[in-house]
């Protein structure tokens, strides 16, 4: 007997150790050795981003406080406490792992008991009583005639699907890998809001500043308008330098009024952003710091690492190939292992003694020998998904990878744009002192003034222009990056398995408390 059994738990132990599913292995892509669009040697830095130094190439989690503006570090605390995308994606997230629970539940036995009253009524010559486990009443000893009983039962059933084929693992593993993309979803939430509420507060500051410079050039239009309404009632001018004098001056009011539109638009999606009714928000003017600091710009492959969408979608990929072994799975049979018993009685006086006692016990398989295709079709879908789910991830990587090229050539050609704009802006003011001198002098007529007080207004809006540009290429290439994310912040695959609880915080732990990068099942 000792021998049969142990031929038997030999068996069981090869069997579960067939698992249908491909060996897993990471999609590949080739990263390049260096960004296109790195500096050369001897540009080693410029402004808005630097080549980082190997002890140097990681972007801090609170990436805003580089920016050194109080109050952008005040809302930005806000985002992970009040944004409610970012609690959507948690919650979520705290979805797909009570998932996962749900799918470890099959490599367990499951055992139901279901205590039940009934008063039954038999036919004659012996007929069968369903509530009873002898199908002849108590009491009977196989008589024939009619009766009424009351039956009282308390069954309990327990049955266990083994998991020969790992079609139970591999389900937890799907969908534990599905809950570590969710996890990483959560980040990449996180960073997408951070990055938002970053670019809108840089446009706030970007609109004070640049009604500022229009509150200057209203001043310096009503000295203009005051010089030639003197000039006109000495008889060195006409009515129409005057005019045209009030036109400018009106039409440069009323863009100022004008920008505060966008500014109102701003201020509430800032609110927005971080979890208040615009109603009760509001944003002080203050000054535009557009001084883009350094970006610690890593080699490329280290991108694959600190992503968080990168890392949500090879996630996917493992969950798909994981699907694909649930898939195979259905080829072969089902081994189901189930036992019940209990005490059913007719009298509730007898209802736990021993002679009321029933049980039954056994194994039992279940193949399926024709399904028209039905298996075939879905182990198809499922490596259909598994490449569409690799293809996702790849072009994934390509948008990332494009996304900081973007943004490093965006800081690079604009820090020279810069320079050349304020040259422009120099030249603007020589040519507006010309000609106000020659009008002064009755040289020129007034039409030269305008035309060189317009010019300079352009060129200075366009100065800020280029520098909320370069302020918003700097948010986007920290976004870019990571901002101060990598794939250790996942959480583990055990901390995905348990059930959850509905106080959890989000999974993104500080600094100190990162786990090592998730070393998952081979399941493929």
């Amino acid at each position: 007997m000792r021998k049969y059994a142990w031929m038997l738990g030999a068996a069981m132990a090869w069997l579960t150790g067939c698992n249908p599913a491909p060996k897993y292995s990471r999609p590949t892509f080739p990263a390049p050795p260096a960004y296109k669009e790195a500096p050369p040697d001897q540009y080693k830095e410029v402004s808005g981003w630097k080549i980082a130094e190997p002890s140097d190439d990681k972007i801090r989690r609170k990436w805003w406080e580089m920016y050194n503006d109080r109050e952008l570090n005040q809302l930005e605390q806000q985002v992970q406490i009040s944004n409610q995308t970012i609690a959507q994606a948690e919650a979520n997230f705290r979805a797909a792992r009570a998932v996962v629970a749900q799918a470890r539940s099959a490599l367990f036995p499951t055992v139901t008991a279901g205590p039940s009253f009934a008063n039954e009524r038999f036919g004659a010559r012996g007929a069968v009583l369903p509530g009873t486990a002898t199908g002849i009443a108590p009491g009977t000893a196989g008589a024939t005639g009619s009766g009424t009983f009351d039956v009282y039962s308390l069954p309990i059933d327990v049955s266990y699907t083994a998991d020969l084929w790992h079609k139970a693992r591999n389900t937890v593993a799907a969908n534990a890998f599905t809950a570590q993309a969710s996890a990483a979803d959560v980040a990449t939430a996180m960073l997408s809001t951070q990055a938002e509420l970053a670019n809108d507060y840089f446009q706030v500051r970007q609109l004070d500043r640049q009604r500022a410079l229009l509150g200057e050039t209203i001043k310096d239009y009503r000295q203009t308008l005051e010089l030639t309404q003197t000039l006109f009632r000495v008889g060195l001018n006409s009515q129409q330098d005057v005019a045209q004098a009030q036109t400018q001056l009106n039409t440069t009011v009323a863009q100022a009024t004008d920008l505060g539109v966008a500014r109102a638009q701003y201020e509430h999606a800032i609110a927005a952003l971080i979890g208040r009714p615009p109603a009760e928000f509001s944003l002080p003017v203050a000054p535009f710091q557009a001084n883009p600091p350094p970006v610690p710009v890593a080699v490329p492959s280290k991108l694959l690492e600190r992503r968080p969408d990168i890392a949500s979608a090879e996630r996917r990929v493992a969950a798909a190939n994981a699907q694909v072994g649930v898939a195979k799975a259905a080829y072969y049979p089902d081994l189901t292992l189930s036992a019940s018993g209990g005490f059913e009685s007719t009298s509730i006086a007898n209802w736990f003694t021993w002679p009321s006692r029933f049980w039954s016990l056994g194994p039992s398989f279940a193949q399926t020998l024709l399904d028209f295709g039905a298996r075939r079709g879905a182990t198809e879908q499922a490596e259909a998904q598994y490449d569409a789910a690799v293809a996702n991830y790849r072009q994934t990587v390509l948008n990332d990878f494009q996304a900081v090229e973007d943004n490093l050539a965006a800081l690079r050609i604009l820090e020279q744009e810069l320079g050349q704009q304020r040259e422009a802006i120099a030249s603007a003011r020589t040519y507006l002192d010309l000609a106000l001198n020659r009008f002064k002098t009755g040289i020129d007529s007034y039409l030269n003034v305008i035309t060189a007080q317009t010019a300079l207004l352009t060129n200075q809006v366009a100065e800020l222009q280029i520098q909320l540009r370069q302020m918003t290429a700097s948010v986007n290439l920290v976004m870019g990056l990571g901002g101060g994310w990598d794939v250790g912040q996942l959480p583990q695959i055990r901390e995905v398995s348990h059930s959850p609880k509905r106080e959890a915080q989000l999974p993104v732990p500080p600094e100190a408390d990162r786990v090592a990068p998730p070393n998952p099942p081979p399941v493929k």
